[in-house]
């Protein structure tokens, strides 16, 4: 352990894992330190915007669910008891022309006769199959699901999702991400023709009542000193020999300790160090486009308590389409007149997207899907490209980023985050604020960093939720 910091913390990035970092300093009474944020407002990935017809948006279709106590107190102390709104999930596939609630294959009495038959086959093939170890995460998909669920949903879903083919993907992540099918619950799905939908740490969830979910983040952002925290401040190098960050607009700024939530790539490139930024460089990313779409019209009977929904087919360009008007009303500037859809598309060298042509394309995949009765009903759309969507998790990129982290921990430097950990199966907005708040209290005092090297432990299932009360 190294002596006592005397000399400043100096934070990059206002993203939840930042502000988790800053909020335990000055919970701590720790009073040396700075944020630089090089956006205008808090939030990161999760921040929302407002569009100039008065709709709310989110980067991504966010919800708040929790695997830490310290987490869920936080938030319950930002907003009132009003100031949330508590849904229960209810999420569906579109496949096959059918709605089929979602995990799939708990719900295979949805399908058509054959895909059903197709499927049902596929899953018993893979319980008398062998089992050997899995290399990738398509190999994963076969062993488990059969080729049933394989070909029908599992690898035109994820593609569209992780815009790289699954034997480029581990399985490290898995975790309570996928769920895995347990055939004798899906017997008697089958038998008594019955929908299953409670799987999952997210089956309930909040968000908040106006705002999006960057209004969590503004909020905590409110709460710390307004002279620790500077917006406009983009970093563009790290000393790491002389502990000093340089901004953008030529002010440096020296650290005993640094703690960075940039996208682990960015932060090698800023410090110039030649090793770190080839192992950065062996890291992968998808970028994510948004697509908001603003409604007039009635939403369907049978969609509207539909929290979001799940493509794998090519008939639309979304993978996911999230109903964000019934998320909150006041996500709509009126809800008695208008509602709100919002789409979302991956991309990479292996999946490129026309983005001069993609909001069309959302339109018309809206419609085909059924979503919406005619183009007629959009009034208008906002749409927002991010560069860093989600780190793929690679067979070897939990090696490679935690050689890195390690490495850079030995220079005082904590990257730490959802790219800046580079670590998909600790993503999540309450993993980032944790990894944020676990960093600032091992460098106080010394506590322990479970979520960033520890990730199966934080996702093992909450006592309450093993108990059924989530």
């Amino acid at each position: 352990m190294k002596p006592p910091i005397s000399g400043p913390i100096l934070i990059v990035g206002g993203g939840p894992a930042g502000l988790g970092a800053a909020s335990e300093l000055h919970r701590l009474g720790f009073d040396d330190w700075l944020l630089f944020e090089a956006d205008d407002a808090p939030g990161g990935l999760s921040r929302s915007f407002v569009d100039d017809r008065g709709c709310t948006w989110d980067i991504g279709g966010h919800i708040v669910f929790s695997h830490y106590d310290r987490y869920t107190r936080v938030l319950d102390g930002l907003f009132g008891a009003d100031g949330w709104l508590e849904h229960q999930r209810q999420t569906y596939v579109r496949l096959c022309r059918e709605w089929i609630p979602y995990p799939l294959q708990n719900n295979l009495h949805r399908l058509p006769p054959a895909e059903r038959a197709r499927c049902v086959e596929g899953l018993f093939q893979a319980r008398r199959g062998p089992a050997p170890p899995d290399e990738n995460f398509d190999d994963y998909v076969v062993r488990t699901f059969g080729p049933g669920i394989a070909e029908l949903f599992m690898r035109p879903y994820n593609f569209k999702v992780w815009a790289h083919p699954l034997t480029a993907i581990g399985t490290d992540w898995l975790a309570d991400r996928v769920a895995a099918p347990d055939l004798d619950r899906i017997a008697r799905n089958l038998e008594l023709n019955r929908d299953d939908v409670g799987w999952g740490p997210n089956n309930a969830f909040r968000v908040p009542r106006a705002g999006g979910t960057g209004a969590i983040w503004r909020a905590l952002a409110a709460s710390l000193p307004a002279t620790k925290v500077r917006y406009g401040a983009e970093v563009v190098g790290v000393d790491v020999g002389r502990k000093i960050v340089t901004l953008a607009n030529g002010e440096t700024h020296g650290y005993e300790r640094l703690i960075a939530t940039a996208p682990l790539d960015r932060l090698a490139g800023w410090t110039g160090r030649r090793a770190w930024i080839d192992a950065a460089a062996k890291l992968v990313h998808t970028s994510t486009h948004v697509v908001g779409v603003g409604l007039t019209g009635a939403v369907a009977p049978e969609r509207r308590t539909t929290c979001w929904m799940y493509f794998p087919e090519d008939d639309a360009p979304f993978y996911r389409v999230t109903h964000f008007s019934f998320y909150s009303p006041q996500n709509v500037p009126d809800i008695r007149t208008g509602w709100s859809l919002m789409g979302e598309v991956s991309e990479s060298p292996a999946k490129p997207v026309d983005g001069a042509r993609l909001v069309d394309d959302v339109v018309r995949g809206l419609h085909a899907v059924g979503l919406i009765e005619s183009p007629a009903q959009v009034t208008h759309t906002w749409s927002r490209r991010v560069e860093y969507g989600y780190p793929i998790p690679t067979p070897d990129a939990g090696r490679v980023g935690g050689e890195l982290l390690r490495e850079l921990m030995k220079c005082d430097i904590w990257s730490r985050g959802r790219f800046g950990a580079w670590r998909y199966e600790v993503g999540n907005m309450d993993h980032c604020f944790m990894q944020g708040v676990e960093a600032a209290g091992h460098l106080l005092v010394g506590s322990p960093e479970l979520t960033v090297w520890h990730p199966a432990a934080v996702n093992a299932p909450h006592p309450r939720e093993r108990a059924g009360q989530r």
